[in-house]
């Protein structure tokens, strides 16, 4: 068998300079693992890798468009180079547009797509031709309860998910019948605070706004680690929204439908008008070609939940099935006298 994952030493992760990727960065670097950070925008890389290193671990910055495959192939050669063999691959880079479909331009489409979806497809693939020949390794897809349910507004960022989990799904089958110790699960997430709504292109009249309930980075953070330590189950669900969602859409998926169609425009939007100026990231950094420094969390701050009760539940659920059989023995027993 190969070595756990949570031993690894390496850990290559995409969308790194912000958001979720940079909330998981900061965690993996407690740990004292090496950690590559890959995104656009040279400041927030700059900025996540100053973390990684103020936590003690080593830190490599790398500007990378997950879209172009020769960027991606060039950064695992440097990371295998400077850090050492990777253990661990985390593919969270996506980029959007907030707009009915209509409203999206095709090359738009196109281009959400590849960085989200071929992106993720890019990054597997640079990652298996490392671990493959080690037969050791694991890596993490950052997916969405939107990955199974899709919503108005974001049909761009809804066929990237969808799509990743069926390429995910496919892979898995081939892995298993290669008998490779490398694995490969998903950890599919709620609505989250993080910057993307400042930086996403959007053609909404207002601003655009998270779902609620709203958790924090650190939330799905601290559950791909814990995928990352168990990369043996297919996928992890965060977020009692999440669950619900994915769920619900197995059962009524018509009812979702109508629900949403009267629902998915208003509760995407604040009160305050977009600026209908603001330039987004689809194809660059929406802040000029350096980026800036967004941090791990949005403007959402006061309307969101910083622990999930079911997040830990489906990180813990083993030790969940015990005390319930525990408790189950115990009124049974009680129950006899």
């Amino acid at each position: 068998m190969g070595r756990n994952p949570q031993h690894a030493r390496v850990a290559v992760i995409t969308g790194a300079s912000a958001g979720v990727g940079r909330a998981t960065a900061r965690l993996l670097a407690r740990r004292g693992i090496a950690i590559a950070l890959l995104a656009r925008g040279r400041k927030g890389l700059d900025a996540a890798a100053e973390e990684v290193r103020a936590a003690g671990s080593r830190a490599l910055p790398i500007e990378v468009d997950m879209a172009d495959y020769d960027q991606v192939v060039a950064a695992g050669r440097r990371v295998e180079s400077e850090l050492g063999p990777m253990d661990l691959w985390i593919n969270d880079a996506f980029s959007s547009i907030f707009a009915p479909f209509r409203q999206t331009r095709p090359e738009e489409f196109r281009r959400a797509m590849e960085v989200t979806y071929l992106g993720y497809v890019h990054g597997t693939r640079v990652a298996l031709d490392h671990m493959a020949p080690r037969d050791r390794g694991a890596i993490v897809q950052v997916g969405s309860a939107l990955a199974y349910r899709g919503i108005p507004l974001q049909a761009t960022y809804c066929a990237s998910k969808h799509a990743i989990v069926g390429f995910t799904e496919a892979l898995r089958c081939e892995l298993m019948h290669d008998r490779s110790n490398v694995k490969v699960t998903m950890v599919h997430l709620p609505a989250l605070n993080t910057p993307q709504f400042d930086w996403l292109a959007s053609r909404l009249s207002r601003h655009a706004q998270p779902v609620p309930p709203i958790y924090q980075p650190v939330v799905a953070a601290r559950a791909i680690v814990a995928a990352a330590d168990r990369p043996g189950r297919r996928a992890y669900w965060v977020g009692a929204s999440t669950a619900l969602t994915i769920l619900g859409n197995r059962l009524a998926p018509g009812l979702l439908d109508r629900y949403l169609a009267r629902t998915g425009y208003q509760s995407q939007q604040t009160d305050q008008p977009a600026d209908p100026h603001r330039p987004g990231n689809l194809w660059l950094p929406a802040d000029g070609p350096q980026g800036r420094d967004h941090g791990a969390q949005g403007e959402f701050s006061g309307r969101s939940h910083p622990h999930s009760a079911q997040a830990w539940l489906s990180r813990h659920r083993f030790l969940t099935a015990a005390g319930l059989a525990a408790a189950t023995a115990g009124t049974v027993a009680w129950r006899r006298h």
